[in-house]
C-alpha cells in the first residue's frame, strides 16, 4: 500500500478538526467502557498517590556552590518545581528545599502548557543554565538561559524558539547550536543538519557555521569537554542511528577521529574510549563487538594504533555502560541480565598503552537486581551515587567515594504494594531457531500451575535497550498485589547480551524478536502459569510494534493487548516525525527489496477482516512528535472498520511519554490495567487503599 492509497491518511493531520473529533468520539467510548466504576476511581487515586508521594527519591544534580538541584512534581505542583538544597539537607529524611523556578506559576503567567524538559548547567561554576521547556511534553522545546545567582531568566540571554534543537555551552558567552536555521538546515529525520557557534549579543543569523552534515544524516552536533586540564571541543555527525563520525575542533580546524563508524566514542581526561558495535581488526589485534577500548587520545591522533582492552564480552555477559569520575571509570556489566559494577583505574602518570589498569568490584553492590552508578561531579571528584532496584524491593539510593568511603544508603523509595508471598524468578525459553531467551517472572510463591492466572507479558526488543528488573510501584499496586503475574521478556533486538543480540533482530531479521516473544509466551503456558485466555501483551513505542505483531501473527496466543505510543504503519513510518532516523533498525520502505520484508512486520498492513483478534487498547498522545499518533489512530480506525474489538484513547499532552504530569500518568495507567484485568478474567475485589 502506498501512502496515497491509504484510506485513513487523513488521521495523520495531528491537529485537524476532523481527526480531533474522531479522537474525542473514541475517547468518550473508552472512558465509558473503562472508567465508570468505583474500582477504576480507586485504582486511579491509588496510582496518583504513589506518583505524588513525598517519600519518593528526589534525583539530584550537583550545581553551584555544591548545592543539589531537583525537578519535582506532586499534588500541589502539577507541572513541577525546580528546586535545590545542600547535601547535608538532602541526606536528611525531610530536606528543606529552596524553590528556583515554579513551572506552574510560569505556565499561568505565560498562559502556556509548559512541560519541563531539562536544565543544562555550565561548568565549572554552574551559575548559568540552559532550560528546555515543551508545550505539552513533545520533543520540540523552547530554550532559555537562566541565571542561578539571581534565579531569573536572563533578560537578553540566549533563547531559541520551539524546535528540535541541540544546544550546549562552549563557555559563558558562547553556545554550540544546532536548530532550524531555515530551508535545508534540518535532516530528513527532523534534526539539525548544521551546527554553529553562537556568541552572546549577536543575532542567531550571524552565528558562525562550523559544520554541515548531509540531508540524509540523522543529526549533527558539537560539544565541549569541560574537564579541567583537558578542555576540548568535538563535532559529531551521525549518518545513521547507530553510526557516528567524530572530529576534534582546534580553532577553525576539524581533525577526524579515526574509528569504526559504528563504534561509540567518548573522551575521558587524556584517554579516548571506544565501545565497539562490530568486530574490529586494529593493529595486530582482533577485537570483539561489545568490547570497551582505551587509547591515549594524543597518541591516536599521531597515528598510533595500540589500544587497552577494558572489557571483553562473554557468551552471557555484556557492557551495560560506564560512568566517568575524576580518576576512575565505573564499568557496568550485565551478567545474564544482572548488573555488576567495577571500578577501573588507569595507571598513574601519562596515559599510555601496555600498563595494566586496576579492576575492582565496587563495594556494596548486591548480587541480584539492577544497579546504576554515576559520578556526582565527575570533573571534580570520585564521589558517586548508586541506585539499586529489583521487582520487589523499593529502589535505594547510595552515596560513596571510590577508594575512601563505601557507599551508604541515603534514600529509599516508599513501599507501594504488599510483597509478602511474592517472588521473582528467571527462566529460559527456546526460540524457533533454538536460541535461549531469558525472561523474568514475578508471581505468588504458591502459584498453582492450572493456567488460570491473569498474566501481563511485556518486552521491547529494539535499539539495543535491555529490559531489566525494576521496582515500579504503580505496576505492583495495580497488577501484582491483585494476584496478577508479570513476565518481562529479554528478547533479541535489545541490549541484554550486547550488540550481537541487538543485530540479530535488525531489518530482515526483525521477526526473530517476535519469535522470541512468542516462545516466552508459549513457555509460560507450558509451565501452567497462564493460558491464552488469561495472557495479555503490553508494549510501548518499539514495544508497541512488538505487541502489534503479536496481534497480527499470533492472535490465538493472547487474551488482550495494550499497545502504547506505537509504530504500526511501517510503510510510512520514515515519513513521519523522527521516523527516518530509525531506518538502520527497520529498513527503508522506499526500497522495494526492503519493503518486501518490512511489510511482513507492519501490523497496519497485516491486519485482516474475518480473523478473530483479541481485544486491544491503543493509547497515544496528540503531542507525540517522536512516534506520530497517526500510527495508533489509523490502526484503530482500520480494525474498527473491519469489525474488531478495539478501544482507543489519545491524551492531549505528554509527548512520547504519553502523559505530561502525574495525574495524566495515573489516569493512563489505570486505563491500561483496568482493561487488562477485565479482559484477562481477573477476579476478586482489589484493595487500593493507601
Amino acid at each position: 500500500m502506498k501512502g496515497q492509497e491509504d484510506p485513513f491518511l487523513w488521521l495523520e493531520e495531528v491537529l485537524g478538526a476532523e481527526p480531533l473529533a474522531w479522537v474525542e468520539a473514541l475517547n468518550v467510548e473508552s472512558r465509558a467502557a473503562l472508567t465508570g466504576g468505583e474500582e477504576f476511581r480507586s485504582l486511579e487515586a491509588r496510582l496518583l498517590a504513589i506518583l505524588d508521594s513525598d517519600a519518593r527519591i528526589p534525583g539530584v544534580v550537583r550545581g553551584d556552590r555544591g548545592r543539589y538541584y531537583n525537578f519535582w512534581c506532586d499534588k500541589q505542583h502539577e507541572r513541577g518545581l525546580w528546586r535545590r538544597t545542600s547535601f547535608e539537607q538532602y541526606a536528611t529524611e525531610t530536606p528543606e528545599w529552596e524553590t528556583v523556578l515554579d513551572l506552574d506559576a510560569l505556565a499561568r503567567d505565560e498562559q502556556e502548557n509548559w512541560v519541563w524538559g531539562d536544565a543544562q548547567l555550565l561548568p565549572p561554576d554552574y551559575t548559568r543554565a540552559l532550560i528546555s521547556l515543551s508545550r505539552g511534553g513533545g520533543d520540540a522545546t523552547v530554550l532559555r538561559e537562566f541565571d542561578l545567582s539571581t534565579d531569573r531568566f536572563v533578560a537578553d540571554g540566549f533563547r531559541l524558539p520551539e524546535g528540535k534543537h541541540n544546544a550546549s555551552w562552549k563557555d559563558l558567552d558562547t553556545l554550540y547550536v544546532g536548530t532550524d536555521f531555515g530551508p535545508g538546515s534540518m535532516t530528513s529525520s527532523g534534526y539539525p543538519r548544521i551546527v554553529k557557534e553562537w556568541s552572546r549579543g549577536t543575532p542567531l543569523a550571524e552565528a558562525l557555521t562550523i559544520f554541515e552534515g548531509e540531508a540524509d544524516d540523522v543529526a549533527v552536533s558539537a560539544h565541549r569537554d569541560h574537564t579541567p586540564g583537558y578542555v576540548r571541543d568535538f563535532v559529531y555527525r551521525r549518518p545513521t542511528f547507530f553510526s557516528s563520525k567524530v572530529f576534534l575542533r582546534r580553532g577553525d580546524q576539524l581533525t577526524p577521529i579515526d574509528k569504526p563508524d559504528s563504534a561509540v566514542f567518548a573522551a575521558w581526561r587524556d584517554w579516548m574510549l571506544l565501545r565497539l558495535r562490530h568486530d574490529w581488526h586494529c593493529g595486530q589485534r582482533e577485537l570483539a563487538a561489545g568490547s570497551l577500548l582505551a587509547a591515549p587520545l594524543s597518541d591516536w591522533l599521531e597515528g598510533k594504533r595500540e589500544v587497552e582492552l577494558l572489557f571483553e564480552p562473554g557468551e552471557r555477559t555484556s557492557l551495560a555502560g560506564f560512568g566517568r569520575l575524576q580518576n576512575h571509570l565505573l564499568l557496568n556489566e550485565l551478567d545474564n541480565v544482572r548488573n555488576r559494577i567495577y571500578v577501573l583505574t588507569p595507571p598513574a602518570g601519562q596515559a599510555q598503552v601496555g600498563r595494566l589498569w586496576a579492576r575492582e568490584p565496587l563495594p556494596g553492590v548486591p548480587a541480584l537486581g539492577t544497579v546504576e552508578a554515576r559520578g556526582e561531579s565527575p570533573y571534580e571528584s570520585d564521589v558517586y551515587f548508586m541506585s539499586v532496584t529489583d521487582f520487589l524491593t523499593p529502589t535505594s539510593l547510595y552515596h560513596g567515594t571510590v577508594g575512601k568511603r563505601e557507599p551508604r544508603m541515603l534514600k529509599r523509595s516508599p513501599v507501594a504494594f504488599e510483597t509478602a508471598g511474592l517472588s521473582a524468578s528467571q527462566h529460559e525459553a527456546l526460540s524457533a531457531d533454538g536460541t535461549r531467551v531469558p525472561y523474568f517472572q514475578v508471581a505468588r510463591e504458591e502459584l498453582e500451575a492450572d493456567g488460570s492466572h491473569p498474566t501481563m507479558l511485556t518486552g521491547y526488543g529494539g535499539f539495543e535497550i535491555p529490559m531489566l528488573p525494576a521496582y515500579e510501584g504503580e505496576r505492583g499496586a495495580a497488577w501484582l498485589a491483585r494476584g496478577g503475574v508479570l513476565i518481562v521478556a529479554n528478547i533479541r533486538g535489545g541490549g541484554e547480551f550486547g550488540p550481537e543480540w541487538h543485530r540479530a533482530a535488525l531489518k530482515e531479521n526483525r521477526p526473530r524478536a517476535y519469535e522470541d516473544f512468542i516462545a516466552v509466551a508459549e513457555h509460560a503456558i507450558e509451565r501452567g502459569i497462564t493460558s491464552p485466555a488469561h495472557l495479555g501483551a503490553v508494549g510501548g513505542s518499539n514495544g508497541g510494534l512488538l505487541v502489534g505483531n503479536m496481534l497480527t501473527r499470533r492472535p490465538d496466543l493472547f487474551g488482550a493487548i495494550v499497545c502504547r505510543v506505537p509504530l504500526l504503519d511501517m510503510r510510512r513510518y520514515h515519513e513521519l516525525p523522527a521516523g527516518a532516523s530509525w531506518m538502520a533498525e527497520y529498513g527503508d520502505p522506499d526500497d522495494p527489496e526492503q519493503w518486501e520484508f518490512i511489510q511482513k512486520f507492519s501490523p497496519y498492513h497485516c491486519v485482516r477482516a474475518g480473523v478473530e483478534y483479541p481485544p486491544v487498547l491503543f493509547t497515544t498522545s496528540t503531542r507525540d512528535d517522536r512516534v506520530h499518533p497517526g500510527h495508533a489512530r489509523k490502526m484503530a480506525a482500520r480494525m474498527r472498520e473491519q469489525g474488531h474489538d478495539v478501544l482507543y484513547y489519545e491524551n492531549v499532552e505528554g509527548g512520547h511519554g504519553g502523559a505530561a504530569n502525574n495525574a495524566q500518568t495515573a489516569f493512563m495507567s489505570a486505563l491500561a490495567f483496568t482493561f487488562l484485568w477485565q479482559k484477562l478474567g481477573g477476579s476478586g475485589r482489589p484493595t487500593f487503599q493507601e
